[in-house]
């Protein structure tokens, strides 16, 4: 199977946290305060992903009595996340706010594949991917310079 679709899905990603990040400045700047802001953007977000799966998902919930309580702090990770960045952008720019959470991710990234958490497949730590790391940790610095 190709890695091509999944990369550019993933991609896109990226690009859409790029935009993300100064509307929901903007949202929090409009409300005044992070918090409310992140809260706008969690309910927008949920209702267009209830809409989408009713549309794609025959019967979407129907497993979700038996999910483990763990699997529920995703969305307090993302909610976490969300307001992070509404409450950085504005103070350090989305370049440099993109840099420390890419930072953040890569490094965090590193120790979860390494252990095999969440149940991902133990990916080793070697030189090339503390490399990597610290190329986006050198890349975090240049953007303040």
């Amino acid at each position: 199977m190709s890695q091509i679709p999944a990369l550019l899905a993933i991609l896109l990603g990226g690009v859409a946290i790029a935009v993300q990040a100064p509307l929901n400045g903007a949202l929090g700047r409009t409300l005044g305060a992070a918090l409310p802001a992140a809260a706008v953007s969690f309910a927008v977000g949920f209702v267009a992903l209830i809409v989408l799966s009713f549309a794609t998902v025959g019967n979407p919930f129907g497993r979700l009595g038996a999910v483990p309580l763990w699997q529920w702090g995703g969305g307090l990770v993302g909610a976490y996340y969300v307001w992070s960045v509404i409450w950085g952008v504005p103070t350090l720019g989305v370049v440099t706010a993109m840099a420390a959470l890419i930072l953040g991710q890569m490094a965090g990234a590193l120790m979860l594949d390494a252990v095999g958490a969440f149940g991902v497949p133990v990916q080793p730590v070697s030189l090339t991917r503390i490399l990597a790391v610290m190329m986006v940790a050198g890349g975090l610095v240049l953007s303040r310079l």
